[in-house]
């Protein structure tokens, strides 16, 4: 789910403002995937900018609060969203941890950074979720500690049918501040692109992976 629309409207505006998040109908990108996109997402930009920064942060603190309540701990997930969450984390008075993509090579051999104790409750702070896969692996991590996943918040998803199958098969609930398609509506309203663009953003999101081939 995602929060009210007006929120949801501004953080897409505010995302598109500062090329946090990049369209291009006719010219694809190349996600790490090898999938050709018209959009280019990397929401750590908004950490430069302080008052989108502050507002995100207080979107996701307000997210959290509404949908799980207060938790033991805020998890961010590497790299992402470690600022992002650390952020939340300090706003809410309450203990931090991140996690990594994979368990570090040497020393402790970590895959939570950070102190979290078996039964502690978690929400976890992602900034981008396009399949779901990585976020929820950082759920699984947080969960073989023994803790509790009351739930995700995101700053933007996509909104792929696979990552909704993903998170109801992993019975994960997550809260995104900002979709697709609120921003495709917001980016139409403010020019960003015209309605000849909206058939090629809407078939990419139907089917990524043959998108532009």
């Amino acid at each position: 789910m995602k929060m009210n629309d007006d929120s949801a409207l501004k953080i897409a505006e505010f995302l598109l403002q500062i090329k946090a998040i990049k369209l291009n109908p006719t010219q694809a990108f190349t996600w790490a995937s090898g999938w050709k996109s018209p959009i280019y997402c990397d929401n750590r930009v908004t950490l430069s900018h302080p008052k989108i920064r502050t507002y995100i942060r207080q979107q996701l603190v307000q997210a959290i609060q509404t949908n799980y309540g207060k938790p033991d701990v805020i998890a961010g997930v590497a790299t992402g969203a470690i600022a992002q969450g650390a952020l939340v984390a300090e706003a809410m008075g309450l203990p931090f941890v991140y996690v990594r993509s994979s368990a570090k090579e040497h020393g402790m051999g970590n895959l939570i950074e950070g102190k979290i104790e078996k039964g502690q409750s978690v929400v976890v702070v992602e900034d981008l979720i396009s399949t779901g896969m990585s976020s929820l692996k950082a759920v699984e991590a947080i969960r073989s500690a023994g803790c509790e996943v009351k739930g995700m918040v995101a700053i933007f998803t996509y909104g792929f049918k696979t990552a909704g199958e993903n998170f109801k098969k992993a019975k994960c609930k997550l809260t995104s501040l900002s979709d697709y398609d609120i921003l495709i509506k917001q980016a139409l309203q403010s020019n960003y692109i015209s309605e000849k663009d909206l058939k090629s953003l809407k078939a990419w999101r139907e089917n990524p992976s043959e998108w532009g081939n």
